[in-house]
């Protein structure tokens, strides 16, 4: 690890499992030339438990989230988030940590993750830290991760959506193996007939993975069955796989879905 990062400090690129270093090497659109390979390094693997958090390292691939029984009973939107992220091989290859700091809007696991109130530990030659994954993007491209930096951990709280109704869709051109046009990870739980408590994220609407805190809040005390006017939160844009127009259209469709599913 301190070779790791010291590479990384002194400029060198760090990747994963390479699955995106690859399509930009295959289009001819990769332009680093100093590559820190983090694979082989223990210190970044593994699934720790304790009574408050389940921690992920950051070289946690998308088969080992789909085979943990504990996640599938505790995080099940991640859970359905890896099992849609390409095909198998790019599930044996791919990691948590590497969907996060590729920072594509339309990495399937982070709407899951705004859901479950990640946390993320961040490693560097200076120490850890540690930053609410909530805000960790800032732009297109764009995150918190200072210079020398690498991703060490994803910390999800436990036992903070028992009972909720939890749901993630995904709409790509293919059932399968598609990069989304738009997804959504949601969850919410209900009193007495009414939104106690409600958490909205969406991919590929916005430069980067967006929580939708304006909505949350004017659903909260509402009836599904009555919705309050809601606020358009998204930026879509147009793009090769689809339109703003119906990006707009379809994240409003699938957020109306869920509500409509909680009464």
């Amino acid at each position: 690890m301190d070779d790791a990062l010291a590479l990384v400090s002194s400029g060198w690129q760090p990747f994963a499992g390479g699955t995106d270093l690859m399509v930009l090497y295959e289009a001819g659109k990769l332009t680093e030339t100093r590559f820190a390979g983090l694979w082989k390094l223990e210190e970044l693997r593994g699934i720790r438990v304790s009574e408050e958090h389940i921690e992920l390292g950051a070289l946690t691939t998308y088969t080992q989230i789909r085979q943990s029984a504990l996640l599938a009973d505790e995080f099940p939107l991640l859970c359905r988030a890896a099992a849609e992220t390409g095909g198998i091989a790019t599930q044996n290859r791919g990691t948590l940590g590497g969907n996060i700091a590729n920072a594509s809007p339309a990495a399937d696991s982070c709407p899951p993750l705004l859901v479950y109130d990640a946390e993320l530990e961040l490693m560097s030659g200076a120490g850890i830290r540690r930053v609410p994954y909530a805000g960790f993007h800032t732009g297109y491209k764009k995150m918190l991760l200072e210079p020398g930096e690498l991703i060490r951990s994803i910390r999800l709280p436990r036992n903070n959506k028992k009972g909720w109704h939890q749901v993630f869709r995904k709409v790509g051109t293919r059932r399968a193996q598609a990069i989304s046009k738009v997804c959504l990870a949601a969850a919410a739980r209900l009193v007495g007939g009414r939104v106690e408590q409600i958490r909205i994220a969406y991919g590929s609407v916005a430069p980067y993975p967006l929580r939708c805190t304006r909505t949350e809040a004017a659903l909260l005390g509402a009836d599904p069955r009555k919705l309050p006017p809601l606020p358009d939160e998204t930026s879509p844009i147009d793009d090769l796989r689809s339109t703003a127009g119906y990006r707009r259209r379809v994240a409003g469709n699938l957020l109306r879905d869920f509500l409509e599913s909680l009464g």
